[in-house]
């Protein structure tokens, strides 16, 4: 958690190159998934690869406040005594989760089926972010959630209520708003369907799948019945691609770079980060293919390359909607004009990651110009500056690989966040390549 007394900087000076085999943490979205689930079926669950993260430690501690006993993590193992679906016990405290909003957009779903009432907090950043798009249709189910005026958090959940599956179309496309209704679609009677515009990540799905509860697919809707139950199983959490995106772009970039990145999970809702720097020229290639515990993995090489602008393919946007930041790196240091539309998911992230990137471009010398639904580029050389990051994790790292093109340093404010999706990131920079210090001052 963000210690509101401390400053976090990342001063990162102008480095050449990126080599090495590096292995980034736990796949975030699968290691929240992972204590979801484990935690409600019956049974013992292993998982191995856990993300130790704030974001998905917050999830964790949710559920032994709710009664769950659960060992580690100790280096990515952590042992679930799951307790069934009827097993909560009502927490004493209101649920405190940090800067994630995942861990309350998908428990959302879950306490809405409860017994009990469950309030849910966060962080000042997690405080701003719009929850309506959970909140609506678990509402149309039969829930009774109270948000601020604004309607953002705290959540206060009333429980024992009897949800009804619903068959809902998503307005935009939404991995955590599909997996949200999916959770609560467990405790609710009949059928609950969700159709989306465009693929999300399908992680809840299969790993639902993998513990034993019946899905059925249709093309763009996925369905489930109330009233199962979940199997424990052994999960092997693979390494999350939206943290290998980082060294991704940052080999693409810089000249004679050679990177390889191990154990990395594919899933095919997941690679667009992969398809759009491919298509801007970058020089990728998957090797080992492999599935393990339902989830494609494969070793991705990355060798430098020159890479051009293109018009990113609206297709491509929800497979990589939270690799946007460091994408806009890889826009500013190729030739000529990229062009993002169709991202307006990218203003309700930890910040408005449209306005936040355009702004430290801009600092740093390039014409990067803000839309509505995404941004326009103009590929250019990086100068130095001081960057706002706003606490937003993925915002710091980016711009920490824009140093690889700079022509002097770059002030990164406001880093504390990384912890929550990358806790190592600075040691693996260091180890990569990147001549990167990490600035700890009292306010």
């Amino acid at each position: 958690m963000n210690n509101l007394n401390l400053s976090t900087q990342f001063i990162v000076h102008p480095s050449g190159t990126l080599r090495g085999v590096l292995r980034v943490p736990g796949d975030k979205s699968i290691s929240h998934r992972a204590m979801m689930l484990g935690a409600l079926a019956n049974g013992i669950t292993q998982v191995s690869g856990f993300l130790e993260g704030e974001d998905t430690l917050a999830t964790l501690a949710a559920f032994r406040a709710m009664g769950v006993h659960i060992e580690g993590p100790h280096q990515g193992q952590v042992i679930l005594h799951g307790v069934g679906l009827q097993g909560l016990q009502p927490p004493t405290t209101p649920l405190y989760l940090g800067n994630s909003g995942t861990s309350m957009r998908l428990l959302a779903g879950l306490m809405a089926g409860q017994s009990f009432a469950v309030e849910m907090t966060g962080d000042s950043s997690l405080s701003r972010r719009p929850m309506r798009r959970v909140t609506e249709p678990l509402t149309t189910m039969g829930a009774q959630i109270e948000t601020t005026a604004q309607g953002t958090p705290p959540l206060r959940i009333k429980g024992g209520q009897r949800l009804q599956g619903i068959d809902y179309h998503l307005p935009v496309a939404s991995a955590q708003v599909k997996s949200c209704l999916l959770l609560a679609g467990l405790y609710a009677n009949g059928m609950t369907c969700v159709t989306e515009p465009a693929p999300t990540r399908d992680h809840t799905e299969r790993m639902l799948t993998g513990f034993g509860y019946p899905i059925q697919r249709n093309g763009p809707q996925v369905c489930l019945s109330g009233g199962g139950q979940l199997q424990a199983t052994s999960i092997e959490v693979p390494a999350d691609i939206s943290s290998a995106a980082f060294f991704m772009v940052g080999a693409s970039i810089a000249t004679g770079s050679e990177v390889l990145l191990e154990h990395v999970g594919i899933n095919p809702t997941r690679i667009g980060i992969i398809n759009i720097l491919r298509q801007m020229g970058a020089d990728i290639h998957l090797h080992n293919e492999r599935e393990i515990g339902g989830e494609p993995v494969a070793d991705i090489l990355v060798r430098a390359s020159s890479l051009h602008g293109i018009h990113i393919p609206e297709e491509q946007v929800p497979l990589a909607i939270d690799e946007f930041p460091v994408l806009f790196i890889a826009a500013a240091c190729a030739r000529g004009e990229t062009r993002l539309t169709g991202a307006e998911e990218l203003r309700v992230k930890e910040s408005d990651r449209i306005q936040v990137m355009a702004e430290g471009l801009q600092t740093l010398g390039i014409d990067a110009q803000p839309t509505r639904d995404g941004m326009v580029i103009q590929g250019g050389k990086i100068q130095g500056g001081v960057i706002q990051s706003y606490g937003d994790h993925r915002i710091a790292m980016a711009f920490t690989m824009a140093s690889l093109c700079a022509s002097n340093p770059i002030i990164i404010e406001d880093c504390a966040n990384v912890a929550t999706s990358f806790p190592n990131f600075v040691y693996l920079a260091k180890q990569a390549g990147i001549d990167i210090q990490l600035k700890v001052t009292g306010n």
